[in-house]
């Protein structure tokens, strides 16, 4: 393949260098085509339509503004909701009428109504069994004194044993021995927890209280019995229509329930269609469950459903939209910001490292006091009296992002400066303004093209940070660190923390990619490790 757009023989070197490197050529090219769909996602995401026929009109309401009265005859000049009038009788019942919306017919800003999100109408009936809890009062010889719910574990009934050694019904360790006759020693013992079995080979966790000396040796000591979670059976879930028809697959526990029980749970039920129940405690077959009366309604934030695949946020807003457009203006605020930071680091390094001395001296302390602003401080100050806007938020950004790339342009000149080819221009009397940006500058550029994609990167880190702090982009702007921010609100809203989240390393790792493939590029020494 020919490159015939590099004239220089080592910007084709390099660029055939970077190329090589797979990981970052492509990487370069999915930035870049993702961009470069980010900058038509009005076409590719927006509840305006992208062409409206109406009596025999073509319209194009995403290029052009058209009032409700050009469809309505209302009278009204606002905007139309084309979604609401999609389903008027002029197009639903007109198939001359269309419209068609674009792929993800959602626009950044738009509230969902939550009518529209679909949701089966039916209540989930979930019957989850309690944990086994007794007690027991044994003597010294283990026989059992007084006892509560003990015969749960051994018959699942609520028969009480009393006057029988503990040791007929249960096998027990001799750690769990020894803290016993410790206590019944009279000697101080912390809290313990045992494994014990019963002797049909359940296992039961035994637990001993605090005990502390007391003036007389106890005559009992109390064991709490509980049942290992794990031993369980999972909670199991009966769903019901507005018949109240159950929806039972295979045996159910429902039929072991006694028949007033089903009547308690079936009115519970059918209130849950239309308002919010308490939990309720029912007996099944000698055991307690709680049932707990579930119906799906949609309230914001609300995980992924069809239409929605990445959910809506806490304000109804489609979360696929606002990661969309919020690419573009992260992208876009990176490039934007990267750039003129560059300018002013590369104008600001040259005119030092080319005139040096008093200048270079003097330009490098007013640099390190301007650094030392703190620029959240300044950010704030700045936000308060102004307002947040891109704008704003671009310059103050600005205004302290050049002074890195200042400090390597500078060194970059001070190299230079002294070299034959610039001493020759000032012989034939080039003047110092082409020398700098003509003959210097093309010289010095290698930091400046190998850390701009690192630089891009931080600018897309910073601002989703700034947005996460509330110090960044005005809402409703679509942005990641708002998502991100709102993942913090609302924690079981996994889909506000993982989509964003993805989003934001994807971006900032194809960056690196690139970087990385633009420094190797311009890397001189092909290979700079042993191999």
């Amino acid at each position: 393949m020919k490159f015939k757009i590099f004239k220089n023989p080592v910007a084709k070197k390099r660029f055939l260098r970077f190329k090589s490197m797979k990981r970052a050529f492509f990487s370069l090219w999915i930035i870049a085509v993702l961009y470069g769909l980010s900058l038509f996602s009005e076409v590719l995401c927006n509840n305006v339509p992208l062409y409206v026929k109406y009596k025999g009109r073509s319209y194009f309401p995403v290029v052009k503004y058209y009032s409700e009265n050009e469809f309505t005859g209302s009278g009204r000049q606002t905007r139309p909701d084309y979604r609401l009038l999609s389903q008027s009788d002029a197009f639903a019942g007109n198939p001359e009428n269309y419209m068609i919306f674009p792929l993800i017919p959602y626009s950044p800003l738009e509230s969902i109504n939550p009518k529209a999100i679909y949701v089966p109408d039916e209540v989930e009936l979930k019957l989850t069994l309690e944990p086994r809890i007794g007690t027991v009062d044994i003597q010294k010889d283990f026989t059992v004194v007084r006892s509560v719910s003990l015969g749960s574990f051994l018959t699942d009934s609520t028969e009480t044993i009393r006057g029988e050694n503990l040791e007929t019904y249960f096998i027990l360790p001799d750690t769990l021995e020894q803290a016993i006759a410790v206590r019944f020693e009279n000697q101080s013992a912390g809290f313990s927890e045992f494994m014990i079995q019963t002797r049909a080979g359940e296992k039961i966790i035994a637990s001993l209280s605090t005990f502390r000396p007391r003036n007389n040796p106890p005559r009992k000591i109390r064991l709490t019995l509980k049942e290992v979670a794990d031993s369980r059976a999972p909670p199991e879930s009966i769903v019901f229509d507005r018949a109240l028809q159950p929806v039972l697959a295979g045996e159910s526990i429902w039929h072991r329930i006694d028949e007033d029980e089903v009547r308690i749970l079936l009115s519970f039920v059918q209130t849950r269609f239309d308002q919010p129940v308490d939990d309720y405690r029912v007996v099944i077959d000698h055991r307690q469950y709680t049932a707990l009366f579930l119906k799906d309604e949609v309230r914001f934030p609300y995980p992924p459903v069809k239409g929605h695949p990445m959910g809506i946020d806490g304000a109804g807003r489609d979360v696929l939209a606002r990661i969309l457009y919020g690419f573009r203006i992260s992208l876009t605020f990176g490039l934007m910001l990267v750039g003129c930071s560059m300018l002013i680091g590369v104008m600001a390094g040259a005119v030092q490292g080319y005139y040096a001395g008093k200048l270079d001296i003097t330009a490098q302390r007013i640099i390190e006091i301007w650094s030392a602003l703190p620029f959240l401080y300044v950010m704030i100050l700045m936000g308060s009296i102004y307002g947040r806007s891109f704008m704003l938020l671009l310059i103050c950004y600005g205004l302290f992002n050049w002074v890195g790339i200042s400090y390597y342009i500078r060194a970059e000149f001070l190299s230079l400066r002294k070299r034959p080819f610039v001493e020759a221009a000032k012989c034939m009397g080039v003047p110092s303004f082409k020398i700098i940006y003509k003959h210097i500058l093309p010289n010095a550029l290698v930091p400046v093209i190998t850390f701009f994609p690192f630089f891009l990167v931080g600018a897309i880190g910073s601002l989703a940070a700034l947005d996460y702090l509330g110090f960044g982009l005005p809402p409703p702007t679509p942005s990641w660190g708002e998502l991100l921010f709102q993942a913090q609100q609302y924690r079981w809203a996994w889909w506000l923390i993982l989509y964003p989240s993805l989003a934001l390393f994807s971006v900032m790792l194809l960056g690196v990619f690139v970087g990385e493939g633009i420094r190797n590029a311009y890397d001189p020494k092909q290979y700079s490790r042993l191999q």
